[in-house]
């Protein structure tokens, strides 16, 4: 079965546009059986993975590490607390992963791929710090794809 990678994220949103920016890497590079797509809100998190028990979700995160820094978290084990991921969204992935946890909707595996942020600004595309963090992010998602088969 193929894993999933979702990007989640508004690129007209300044560093909020990584998740999809990182799918868009993906596209030329990614290994086979992986599928992409690109999400601008976390609540559409629960369509897309309908179905699916391996998916990889990259997105926009708020931990206080330098802008640019790549996290990788297993989150199918654990409960996530709300950490800042919510970027511009209101209701973030840590609160869509939750949700669907509560509603018996999550997958089996989930990994999140957070990319430390620097802002969000309107118009803007990604920050430098966060641009020069797209390639590191795929390179990421492509190591957790690896190690799920």
């Amino acid at each position: 079965m193929s894993v999933l990678v979702v990007g989640v994220g508004n690129p007209d949103r300044g560093d909020d546009g990584v998740g999809p920016a990182v799918v868009d890497e993906l596209a030329r590079r990614a290994p086979a059986g992986v599928d992409l797509v690109a999400v601008l809100l976390p609540t559409r998190l629960w369509d897309a993975w309908q179905g699916r028990d391996d998916v990889v979700v990259v997105d926009a995160i708020r931990t206080g590490r330098e802008a640019g820094a790549v996290v990788v978290e297993r989150v199918a084990e654990r409960r996530l607390t709300r950490s800042g991921a919510a970027g511009t969204h209101g209701f973030g992935v840590a609160d869509a992963i939750e949700l669907a946890r509560a509603l018996e909707r999550l997958p089996a595996r989930v990994t999140l791929v957070g990319v430390e942020v620097a802002g969000f600004t309107p118009g803007a595309g990604l920050s430098p710090s966060v641009a020069s963090a797209v390639r590191p992010a795929a390179d990421a998602v492509v190591s957790c794809v690896e190690g799920s088969r």
